[in-house]
């Protein structure tokens, strides 16, 4: 695990986040719990400038990591001093080294059901390859190389795959956590670079134009109803752009909605149409690059 190579920690020690989820570490609803406990903690690891971890002997021997990196309220602060005198050592890492370590965690505990009751979803994710064909017929003559790229909506990977298969190597997100988890049972989703998310909470965690393409393949289905939800998903993920993006969609009014959005922000791009004889998957497409 990454978190015990972070910690400097022997594989054998067990690691836990107080947080569950993503939107956890930005609300920290289990750690302000924690705080307000006396917790008998023995020895203390400080990550400098991202958290501590305590060790716990009871109710089970274990490190329990906690961070406020990515939450407006910095709340560890206030009760660092306590544990001062029980740091046996200070590591560092960088935020290129925080993030993977910390989704991994979230996507082993997730495979492993560590947060479910039950789960009543078998099998392997849906793949097409004839739409993965597809895809990378598209992508193949847009895409960079060894360029970074968040892909939004991933659901369970069948378009990551086309990624993939193309060199590129991006970080996947989606709300719907039994997507992800069936696609990181089926080992069809790397565990470092997946992650469970609102993608409108994505700013909260990356700073504007993070990454150099922000990819969404058939976002939608949008109606009237509900394009203010997509638009705010298309604007929030798109300022996490520096370069280019790209979302496809069913038919050409969701792609011509998403265009107008885009258009209003600055972006320069063009509809386009992928239609094909099956007419299913990424019928119609927006690219756009930043003005300047």
């Amino acid at each position: 695990m990454l978190l015990n190579r972070l910690l400097d920690l022997g594989e054998e020690e067990s690691i836990f986040l107080a947080e569950e989820s993503w939107q956890d570490l930005l609300e920290l609803p289990v750690t302000r719990e924690i705080l307000q406990e006396d917790l008998d903690t023995d020895a203390c690891i400080e990550v400098k400038d991202l958290g501590f971890a305590l060790h716990l002997s009871e109710p089970a021997e274990l490190w329990l990591l906690l961070t406020d990196k990515y939450s407006t309220q910095k709340i560890l602060s206030e009760h660092a001093e306590k544990w001062h005198s029980r740091i046996i050592k200070t590591v560092q890492a960088n935020e290129a080294e925080f993030f993977p370590a910390l989704t991994e965690y979230f996507s082993n505990s997730l495979a492993a059901e560590l947060f479910c009751e039950s789960c009543s979803l078998e099998g392997a994710p849906l793949y097409v390859d004839e739409r993965i064909e597809r895809l990378m017929q598209l992508l193949q003559p847009i895409l960079p190389k060894d360029e970074s790229i968040l892909e939004i909506c991933c659901g369970g990977g069948m378009a990551t795959r086309a990624l993939v298969r193309l060199g590129q190597r991006p970080l996947s997100m989606d709300s719907d956590r039994c997507d992800l988890c069936l696609a990181l049972k089926s080992e069809l989703l790397d565990t470092q670079r997946c992650f469970v998310l609102d993608a409108r909470l994505l700013p909260c965690i990356f700073p504007a134009r993070s990454f150099h393409t922000v990819l969404g393949f058939m976002v939608g289905l949008i109606d009237d109803f509900n394009w203010p939800l997509w638009r705010d998903i298309i604007l929030n993920a798109s300022r996490l752009a520096k370069n280019m993006v790209l979302f496809t969609v069913y038919t050409q009014k969701e792609a011509e909605l998403i265009a107008k959005a885009l258009g209003d922000v600055g972006w320069n791009g063009r509809v386009i149409d992928n239609r094909d004889s099956r007419g299913i998957y990424d019928q119609w497409a927006y690219l756009a690059v930043m003005d300047g």
